[in-house]
């Protein structure tokens, strides 16, 4: 047997991540969830939703993975791109706090943008046209700037004093950090001045330009067709006068994603390619300045028999598959069979555990000063509130010894 299963599992030397603190102090506003798929981040974005909430305030979650299972577990049917209030928190000991819930809808935010900031005539003219609607609902990059529009949104009407962010999987969460520079680059290219130049020069100035405009548009037209370009057209130019409110919202919310008020927490679970992922956040924060709060190393594998070594039980378990006598009576094989298939579960979970301790503590080497709080892997799913409190003072609350 290797040595490297055969004694406790190591500590792995972190900081732990005090994350109850976090959630009670009122300075903190924002709370933004980011890791790759699959490893609970929409679970935990909710269950520190519930805690919060539990805990006394008024708290939003915003999830803008398009998986259904926020609203699963928190028993809503469905979510939409306004907040919906969970029922059946409980606030103990006299309390006021609330949970609401939502799901992005990028090309509702878009509209609702338009609708805000344009007068009536214009903002029925931007939705109806073929290009907005293209550019809404599927352009790269559209939904990690709504992500950031709607959660300015949500900051600024002040409706809650803590909002929990669920970020799409993969490195794509991070990208809404960039969509202040996306947008701008976006707004100053080339293509958007060329559409623009007819509606922002003058008269006199259009005779000298008529030309070399009238070439270019000349080779448009066949790449793009006459029709799509008259609606690229016709889109810039209504939206014209928007395009510098856009930038300076988002370049408000990445300030506010900057401030002390708001918190990141890196979910990951104890596999190479998550860690590798996690590490990644992790420096790209670091770049951004932006304030991270720790790593929730999620689904960790534990045992309450920890004492008992993987080769101790494997040694147990085959001197029971070898015994064939008790008191010179033959027994069955199927008789120790409940007793085996107990210890050889038991030391393949702690071996598990060791691997799983071992990944992480690579991430903690090259990062010993990030804060970590471990959450066990749960038997079952969550699929309610109830299953959400239970991660949420995994989260919250220190294990005993």
């Amino acid at each position: 047997m290797s040595p490297d299963v055969t004694g406790p599992m190591p500590a792995l030397g972190a900081p732990r991540l005090d994350l109850q603190r976090i959630i009670d102090d009122r300075r903190t506003r924002i709370i933004v969830c980011c890791g790759s798929g699959g490893v609970g981040k929409t679970t935990a974005a909710a269950a520190i939703g519930l805690r919060a909430a539990e805990s006394g305030r008024h708290a939003c979650v915003l999830t803008v993975d398009p998986a259904r299972r926020l609203a699963q577990s928190m028993g809503l049917t469905s979510l939409d791109n306004t907040p919906r209030r969970v029922d059946g928190v409980a606030t103990p000991g006299g309390s006021t706090g609330s949970l609401h819930a939502m799901m992005l809808d990028m090309k509702r935010t878009f509209d609702e943008i338009v609708e805000a900031h344009a007068d009536p005539d214009r903002a029925a003219q931007i939705l109806a046209n073929p290009f907005y609607q293209s550019l809404s609902s599927s352009f790269a990059g559209t939904q990690e700037y709504m992500a950031m529009e709607k959660l300015g949104q949500l900051r600024h009407a002040d409706e809650w004093d803590l909002i929990v962010v669920d970020t799409p999987p993969s490195r794509s969460a991070l990208d809404f950090l960039d969509a202040p520079q996306r947008l701008g680059r976006f707004l100053d290219g080339r293509l958007i001045r060329l559409l623009t130049a007819p509606a922002r020069s003058g008269i006199s100035a259009m005779r000298v330009l008529n030309a070399g405009f009238s070439m270019m548009t000349s080779t448009l037209t066949k790449i793009l067709g006459a029709q799509v370009l008259k609606d690229a057209q016709t889109f810039v130019t209504a939206l014209d006068t928007m395009f510098g409110g856009f930038r300076e919202r988002a370049e408000s919310t990445y300030r506010l994603l900057q401030a002390p008020g708001t918190a990141f927490l890196v979910v990951a679970a104890p596999e190479p390619d998550a860690l590798r992922e996690a590490s990644y956040f992790v420096e790209r924060l670091d770049e951004e300045r932006m304030p991270l709060a720790g790593l929730v190393l999620n689904r960790v594998h534990t045992s309450a028999a920890a004492r008992l070594s993987a080769a101790r039980s494997l040694a147990a378990a085959e001197t029971l598959e070898m015994q064939s006598t008790t008191n010179g009576v033959s027994v069955p094989r199927a008789a120790n069979g409940l007793a085996i298939a107990a210890l050889r579960m038991h030391a393949e979970r702690m071996q598990l555990g060791r691997r799983e301790r071992r990944l992480a503590a690579h991430f903690t080497s090259a990062h010993p000063a990030v804060p970590v709080v471990e959450v066990a892997a749960q038997p079952e799913d969550v699929h309610d509130l109830a299953g959400l409190r239970v991660i949420g003072k995994l989260l919250c609350e220190a294990p005993a010894g």
